[in-house]
């Protein structure tokens, strides 16, 4: 779908059970996980949107290979003073390595066949992926981005994305930290210098943009 701003695909980033899920990586890491679940209706209801109305779709999954060998030591030691060193075991798995049930995406967002799942050893979404590719060749030129957490995950992604020349919307009710005040940070962040990252909507109002015909906005 175009609009008078180009073709729209919705990002969903990180909505894994590892960082949504009891026992995974977040909770071991001392996170509020109830408040990462907080998106999830209204990603529900961008994902119903994005795909009734042709949208393209991206999901995202942050972790590393089996071996480790893409996990920095930075981020190694990192994840271990956090009390959850990527790799441990856990009841879903070994913490953010791929393959594992804890590293999958949570079942109420579960992907449909043939929406791209990108996988990432790092915050950035761009990073050491082929996501920029993914969107290029789909003919993307604005992003909605939704998930956790807004100030690491969604924050890196979306630096990435405005520097690459991608038109940028965070949906604000969409995205969530652990602590609320970090969130609306993250989000005051982006809208300063004048929306220097790209503007912050609610999903209403994205849903109502997806819903309006081309011929409308042109």
């Amino acid at each position: 779908m175009t609009d008078g701003n180009g073709t729209w695909a919705l990002l969903v980033i990180d909505m894994q059970r590892d960082f949504c899920a009891p026992g995974g990586y977040a909770d071991r890491a001392g996170m509020d996980i109830e408040a990462l679940r907080t998106p999830i209706p209204s990603i529900e209801r961008l994902l119903a949107a994005a795909r009734a109305a042709g949208i393209a779709v991206v999901h995202t999954r942050e972790g590393h290979r089996a071996d480790l060998s893409d996990c920095s030591a930075a981020k190694m030691a990192r994840s271990a003073a956090a009390g959850a060193p990527v790799g441990t075991p856990g009841p879903m798995g070994r913490l953010l390595v791929r393959g594992e049930y804890g590293h999958d995406i949570i079942d109420e967002l579960a992907p449909l066949s043939g929406e791209p799942i990108v996988d990432k050893p790092g915050y950035g979404a761009f990073y050491q992926t082929d996501l920029e590719a993914i969107l290029r060749n789909a003919g993307v030129r604005r992003l909605a981005l939704a998930g956790i957490t807004t100030e690491v995950c969604v924050h890196s992604t979306l630096r990435e994305a405005v520097d690459r020349g991608f038109e940028c919307v965070t949906v604000a009710d969409a995205c969530a930290a652990s602590d609320p005040h970090i969130h609306a940070a993250a989000l005051a962040m982006t809208q300063g210098e004048g929306n220097i990252l790209g503007e912050v909507w609610p999903s209403e109002r994205v849903v109502g943009v997806w819903n309006t015909p081309v011929e409308a906005t042109a």
